[in-house]
């Protein structure tokens, strides 16, 4: 897939900021500048997620940024959701076959092992926890060193998330990662729009001083 659709992803978070909801959030990225926004919302049933995801990906599509639902590709399908994204208990070949070949299917690996057979399970990308965050503390962070192990065995886009801000960015940038996914560097942030421009321009800053990916 293209990796510019991936240059910063914004998650919506599990643990909401009082008055701002999943569609507030995805608006301020997409506002922002975002490239990628995922709807993340576990512990919501498919009916809820339905109702969140019709008018979040209404916004995405009319922006041209790419809509992806975690885990639910039965919701992904039924909204017309660019893709989905899967964790390693998801059963990512069976993602893969239900989605076809015209979504996107984005997959979480803390190996480069993993990364392998994400690829040979169809992946079209892959997403690290480079930093620990309590945003999703089960997730296994890999550091830099191992962001950089898992870009030596695939040819897919990886995109680096945990703990990741606009202090931080370039760093994951720069190790090669085609993007950073981020979840409260907007969502908890005072001005989520402002912070999403703000780690855009940080993120081109990085690629033109790099003659870009």
């Amino acid at each position: 897939m293209d990796r510019s659709r991936l240059r910063l992803y914004v998650v919506t978070p599990a643990m909401l900021v009082p008055g701002r909801g999943h569609q507030e959030i995805a608006a301020a990225a997409v506002a922002g500048g975002a490239d990628a926004v995922q709807l993340r919302a576990p512990g919501l049933s498919d009916r809820e997620l339905m109702e969140l995801a019709g008018p979040m990906g209404e916004t995405c599509r009319q922006a041209g940024v790419l809509f992806v639902v975690n885990n639910s590709v039965e919701v992904a399908i039924a909204c017309g959701a660019d893709g989905v994204h899967v964790g390693q208990g998801d059963d990512p070949a069976h993602a893969r076959d239900a989605l076809g070949p015209g979504r996107v299917l984005g997959i979480s690996v803390q190996s480069p092992e993993q990364a392998a057979a994400a690829e040979a399970a169809g992946a079209d990308y892959l997403a690290v926890t480079v930093w620990a965050t309590p945003t999703k503390p089960e997730a296994l962070p890999l550091h830099i060193d191992g962001l950089r192990a898992v870009l030596a065995v695939t040819q897919l886009p990886v995109v680096g998330i945990g703990g990741i801000g606009v202090e931080n960015a370039a760093e994951v940038m720069g190790a090669g990662a085609s993007g950073v996914a981020v979840i409260s560097a907007v969502a908890g942030a005072r001005d989520p729009v402002a912070a999403t421009r703000a780690l855009k321009r940080l993120i081109e800053e990085v690629e033109s001083s790099e003659g870009g990916r």
